[in-house]
């Protein structure tokens, strides 16, 4: 049975406490600075130049939203997105099939951010392919572990840390090499250059409105303020900011590794992988701005694994009602991330798809979220008005009709 709404009657949080309610959305915001978007981002810009800019700002707005009907569904009803979901879908083959294609999204996700690090591993030490994704993954259980064994708030200083590794390593090179502003103005005007650019579109989506980071904002709010005191207009409001903040920081760094790859890799031969992007920008702006590129890499396959995986959990927990050791489960989520590694297939070109992938279970979180935050019985007096619903709406159609845009080009194209 569905909690009831907590209460909005109880004593109010002291100002001094407002920055401490700041956190969750910055922990779910990583999933914003994955891999998978330095991989498409960086093949946007250097192969299309500014053109998909606003594909990038577009997907951030969007992210808004989802990130705050997710985590107000956490704060109001004390329960995740999956938990909901497994409550109100009866038959047992519909839940179990709901979550195959969760689990293969999240699947999906330990791909990007895996492969990811295994990269950033390569280009800073040399290391083989296969054992860099074997050090991500052992160290991203390890972070996973500080959630689990120290609360969420120790999780979240780790995580938010790292934030800012990821924002300084992949925002150097935008000051030491700066874009052209008319090619940024234009890239801001909506278009597309035949089905490639649709293909990289779908694929800066995918790897910004992540379908795991709505589910796990939705648990990230209830394991943080699941009892605290404060009234609930306040947490909302805190949360306003939170999700604010942390996609400002998500959008600034996306835009930024566009603009350095659209300034100084486009035409650039071999800027096609991260490899190359490495190189080429190592020779053409220096090895200070590669090497903080690099570590940004790693930051950024490290953090993502790890909150990736606390979704994958929750999706597990919430639609099957069922646990697995956190071992056993992380095995088997980087088995595919791992596999591609051992067989030797292009890490750029799996980063890149893994986001389609994402891109396609968009709908199946975005549209029960949109749908639970406008129910009264849900949320009480605090769903959705109506505006807000129908943004949500607009928001979930456009993706859905971008995805099969993507379907009928590359179809045409094969």
């Amino acid at each position: 049975m569905r909690a009831a709404p907590r209460s909005a009657s109880s004593t109010a949080a002291r100002p001094s406490r407002r920055v401490w309610m700041l956190g969750p959305a910055l922990v779910a915001g990583v999933a914003y600075l994955d891999p998978g978007n330095v991989a498409s981002n960086m093949t946007a810009g250097a192969t299309y130049g500014y053109l998909l800019i606003w594909v990038v700002v577009l997907a951030n707005l969007i992210a808004w939203l989802v990130q705050y009907l997710s985590a107000k569904l956490g704060l109001v009803t004390g329960r995740s997105l999956p938990e909901l979901l497994g409550e109100r879908i009866r038959r047992p083959w519909a839940r179990r099939a709901y979550w195959l294609q969760a689990e293969l999204v999240a699947m999906a996700t330990d791909v990007a951010e895996v492969i990811g690090g295994a990269v950033a591993l390569q280009l800073l030490f040399g290391l083989p392919l296969l054992w860099g994704g074997a050090i991500t993954a052992v160290v991203s259980l390890t972070l996973l572990m500080v959630q689990t064994r120290h609360g969420a708030r120790t999780f979240e200083f780790v995580i938010i840390g790292m934030v800012a590794i990821i924002a300084v390593g992949f925002v150097a090179g935008v000051f030491v090499a700066p874009p052209d502003a008319a090619g940024v103005a234009a890239g801001l005007v909506p278009r597309f250059e035949g089905s490639g650019s649709v293909l990289l579109a779908a694929s800066i989506l995918g790897a910004t409105v992540m379908p795991h980071a709505i589910y796990a904002h939705s648990a990230l709010t209830r394991d943080r303020f699941g009892t605290d005191p404060t009234p609930i207009p306040r947490l909302l409001r805190a949360t306003r900011w939170d999700v604010s903040l942390a996609m400002l920081i998500a959008g600034a760094v996306n835009v930024a590794i566009l603009l350095l790859a659209a300034a100084n890799l486009a035409g650039v031969a071999g800027t096609d992988s991260l490899e190359g992007a490495y190189a080429a920008l190592r020779t053409g702006i220096g090895p200070v701005v590669a090497t903080l590129f690099a570590v940004g890499l790693l930051a950024s396959g490290l953090a993502s694994t790890s909150v990736g995986a606390y979704a994958g959990a929750e999706i597990m927990h919430g639609l099957l009602h069922a646990h697995i050791p956190l071992l056993l489960r992380r095995l088997v989520s980087v088995l595919p991330a791992l596999l591609l590694l051992g067989i030797g297939a292009d890490p750029t070109r799996s980063l890149v798809f893994s986001q389609v992938v994402l891109s396609f279970g968009i709908p199946f979180a975005l549209i029960p979220l949109v749908s639970l935050t406008a129910r009264g019985a849900v949320l009480g007096r605090f769903r959705n008005r109506a505006a807000t619903t129908v943004l949500g709406v607009a928001a979930s159609v456009a993706l859905i009709v971008l995805n099969g845009m993507l379907l009928v080009l590359v179809a045409a194209d094969a």
